[in-house]
């Protein structure tokens, strides 16, 4: 005699739906915050359009503006531009953010005034830390200048100067953003089986040993994140570059963002800008998906 099944609970499809109704609220309010103005921007990028006409007033431009960002020697320096700058910080920032988080990870004196101090950068307005470098780069009032008078070097135009200016906005990035990087590592830090770490000091290994062959490949998830995260960021910067040189002297701290925002704004071409934004999208979009293809995080998660 066969058994009857058992009748299906009523509750099981709701208990498996919950977690979805749980967060389609976030995703509904991502779609129309992220998603919206990517496709918005998509579709100008297709017409030509001037700010301060109405947009009955818009005709259809097809790959039109494809194909001159392709030949625009100005696009192309700003996307070189860029992608210097976003290397430049965001190495330092991964090797100065690991350095402080693995030099801290023992608990010691002042230890929670220190990261309280130094996690103070990231909280400030990006206009108030271009503001902040843009006076102490000074030539003739900067707190930086009148060290290097004191020390008998003399007067440095830094924002005037096209590689000095490059430096001086790299160095306002990485103040503001290596407290991030040293956020995030220390915290997956402080996360990391105690247990492997120990049977590795147990079966001789030296701390230099630990660090490289038993931490670094347990915090690799938490890296790649933090790495993707200030990739994104770097590649979006605006205000501090605007404030401190204004993409000056020349062309040489243009980076595409603001060769964005003078297209759009300074020269009236919103579709020509959008086109631009579209390759800026996509360019960020390949970066972040070669980290992930290279560093494997969820592999690496498993296996450790």
């Amino acid at each position: 005699m066969i058994a009857a099944k058992p009748p299906r609970s009523v509750k099981q499809p709701l208990t498996r739906l919950t977690p979805w109704l749980f967060v389609l609220p976030a995703t509904l309010i991502m779609a129309v915050a992220c998603l919206y103005p990517v496709l918005q921007a998509l579709r100008l990028s297709f017409y030509n359009w001037s700010i301060g006409t109405p947009w009955t007033e818009a005709t259809f431009a097809g790959a039109q503006y494809f194909s001159r960002l392709v030949q625009d020697p100005a696009v192309l320096s700003s996307l070189l531009t860029t992608l210097l700058f976003a290397a430049t910080v965001v190495i330092a920032e991964m090797i100065l953010g690991l350095v402080l988080a693995l030099a801290l990870e023992k608990p010691m004196r002042g230890l929670t005034l220190f990261r309280t101090v130094f996690i103070l950068p990231m909280m400030i307005a990006p206009i108030v830390v271009g503001l902040t470098w843009r006076f102490l780069f000074d030539t003739n009032f900067g707190a930086i200048n009148a060290l290097m008078t004191s020390l008998g070097v003399g007067k440095i135009t830094w924002l005037a100067d096209p590689n000095l200016a490059f430096f001086a906005v790299v160095v306002a990035d990485i103040w503001q953003w290596t407290p991030f990087v040293f956020i995030m590592l220390a915290a997956g830090l402080q996360n990391l089986d105690g247990a492997v770490i120990e049977a590795a000091a147990i079966d001789g290994a030296t701390p230099w040993q630990a660090i490289w062959s038993v931490k670094l490949p347990m915090l690799m998830p938490i890296i790649v994140v933090t790495l993707l995260l200030r990739l994104i960021d770097a590649f979006r910067v605006l205000e501090v570059v605007y404030i401190m040189t204004g993409g000056g002297p020349g062309n040489s701290t243009e980076i595409l963002s603001m060769h964005i925002y003078k297209t759009a704004f300074s020269g009236g071409q919103l579709g020509y800008a959008s086109a631009i934004s579209v390759l800026l999208l996509a360019v960020v979009m390949g970066l972040s998906v070669a980290v992930l293809r290279l560093s494997n995080p969820l592999s690496a998660g498993k296996k450790a």
